[in-house]
């Protein structure tokens, strides 16, 4: 896998020393990131968000040049997305470090609600200590490709109905490409005391020196696909994947679908016309329907558990990812004419498009520190 991260992170680097690329760090990052810089004095806490599954490398390292008096909250968002255990680990360590941490899932209603709770809790603390002012004003910040905005539309949207409010909700742009927020937004999120959080502009650092930070940015869409290329990132996810033992959750998918076939061999000759009309509504070059999400946790699965090399050496390891590419060419239906490079590029749009939206398995891709509980607050 080392290969692999040198080479993406090569990628990265390379434009991001580029003072001629059109979107890292561009004239209107810089500005955003001065117009950041300029606020943070005047709110009352910054929400740092970062990406549950690289709670170390989506720090945003604007931050750092802050005092640690600096009222911050630390938030991994896309908890979805992250495996759970070490997200707990995560958890701790932030708590830990720095007093106040949150996880979260902004698509989660409930969880939402949990959070402005949260919020509101420390908005009342604050208040103790300081009753002079009657608005409350949070600030999210973050990389690209975090959830900021979505984040800022669920707190909105909650805390709207909520409060009882009436009137047009407000609306972010959320996509799936970074950098898309251009301005810094304000939303009303709570009523007595009035809250509101700003919605900021993604901001990168000026250079990425870390092949794996750049590697880990890359693979979660903190960095448009186009900078590395799909098919390396794609091969990235399989290295993670197969090294990984996320995939041996798949195993009872065979044991199912071998339990089925015996069961039901010769059926189909037999099958109701409503189970044929059932049949005619899936569409076998759509990656996104469940069976095909089922094929291919099981093509992989019988790929790497077949597999008779030792996946911790770099050749035999790209000869199962090139394995796995082949499989996953015939799963997702793609014609049987083999043009490397179309081909493959339509089943690594296909296989990162299932990845990031959680549909082969939870990963945190930033290791635990070792040494986590004694290093210094640095690495944070």
């Amino acid at each position: 896998m080392d290969s692999l991260v040198q080479k993406l992170g090569k990628a990265v680097k390379q434009v991001a020393r580029s003072r001629g690329s059109n979107w890292w760090y561009t004239p209107h990052m810089a500005a955003a990131s001065r117009a950041i810089a300029d606020r943070i004095p005047l709110v009352n806490f910054v929400i740092e968000v970062r990406d549950a599954r690289i709670p170390l490398s989506s720090e945003c390292e604007q931050l750092r040049n802050f005092p640690p008096s600096l009222r911050r909250i630390i938030v991994l968002n896309k908890t979805d997305l992250a495996n759970r255990s070490q997200m707990e680990e995560w958890m701790r360590f932030f708590e830990e470090k720095k007093g106040m941490a949150f996880g979260v899932n902004s698509h989660n209603k409930e969880n939402i609600k949990e959070f402005l709770n949260f919020l509101q809790a420390r908005v009342r603390e604050l208040k103790k200590l300081d009753s002079s002012g009657h608005t409350i004003t949070l600030m999210l910040v973050g990389i690209p490709n975090v959830g900021k905005s979505a984040l800022a539309n669920a707190l909105h949207q909650v805390g709207r109905i909520s409060a009882a409010e009436k009137g047009k909700l407000k609306h972010a742009v959320i996509s799936p490409y970074p950098g898309e927020t251009k301005n810094i937004t304000s939303f009303k999120i709570a009523s007595h005391p009035n809250i509101f959080v700003l919605d900021t502009p993604g901001v990168l650092p000026p250079e990425v020196t870390d092949d794996r930070v750049c590697s880990n940015l890359a693979l979660t869409g903190a960095i448009r696909d186009c900078v590395v290329g799909e098919i390396e990132l794609a091969q990235y996810f399989l290295s993670i994947l197969s090294l990984s033992d996320e995939y041996k959750k798949w195993g009872k998918l065979v044991v199912v679908e071998n339990g089925r076939a015996s069961i039901n061999q010769g059926a189909s000759i037999l099958a109701s016309s409503e189970s044929g009309k059932r049949q005619d509504r899936q569409y076998p070059t759509d990656h996104t329907q469940d069976f095909i999400v089922n094929n291919v946790r099981r093509a992989l699965f019988e790929a790497i558990s077949s597999f008779a090399g030792n996946a911790e050496n770099e050749e035999d390891l790209a000869r199962l990812i090139e394995v796995e590419f082949k499989v996953l060419h015939r799963v997702f239906h793609l014609p049987k004419e083999f043009d490397h490079d179309e081909n493959y590029g339509i089943v690594a749009t296909k296989l990162l498009n299932l990845y990031r939206t959680g549909r082969l398995g939870h990963y945190t891709l930033d290791p635990f520190p070792k040494n986590a509980w004694c290093s210094s607050s640095e690495m944070i």
